[in-house]
């Protein structure tokens, strides 16, 4: 189903209207080449939306995407070179749905003063099989009697034999 092998895949792209489509479709095809047509869904359209921005608000439109897989989540980074693009100003829309899309992201400058924008989706498991419940084994304390089971009486009185005991006690 899903492989554990970890994957990674970098792009580098000068953003503009036409190749914002170009990027989804391979974004998408790596996805599918991963085994994880589940997440193509919420990746691509998150990436699609910091695309967009970054090509309606940056002046540098020159953008590298990252996406890591380790086995259990993908991590998806897109990084601009553009110093005044600011998060909580020009992305605020695109952040809040990527929020609601996104198990976890987060924005961090570079040493270059710009910044990378990334979330993380984790794998969902695949369709669930009911499980059919199955009949217990009867186990070893079900075929034995129990000392509770034997009335105090029948222990309390002089016994010579346990053989005794449990005859008494039936």
């Amino acid at each position: 189903m899903k492989t554990a092998v970890p994957c990674y895949y970098h792009l580098d792209v000068e953003v503009s209207p036409e190749r914002v489509g170009q990027v989804r479709r391979i974004l998408a095809a790596h996805l599918r080449f991963w085994d994880l047509e589940n997440l193509v869904e919420p990746v691509c359209g998150g990436a699609e939306l910091l695309l967009n921005a970054i090509e309606e608000h940056a002046t540098d439109k020159n953008t590298s995407i990252e996406m890591w897989w380790n086995g259990q989540h993908l991590i998806t980074a897109i990084g601009d070179n553009n110093r005044d693009l600011r998060p909580d100003q020009d992305l605020r829309a695109c952040l809040e749905h990527i929020a609601a899309i996104s198990d976890g992201w987060g924005c961090c400058a570079t040493d270059t003063g710009s910044k990378v924008i990334w979330f993380s989706q984790r794998a969902r498991a695949g369709e669930r099989v009911p499980l059919v419940p199955t009949a217990p084994a009867p186990s070893l304390r079900e075929g034995l009697d129990v000392p509770r089971e034997v009335p105090a009486a029948a222990l309390a009185g002089p016994a010579s034999t346990p053989e005794r005991v449990l005859e008494e006690a039936r």
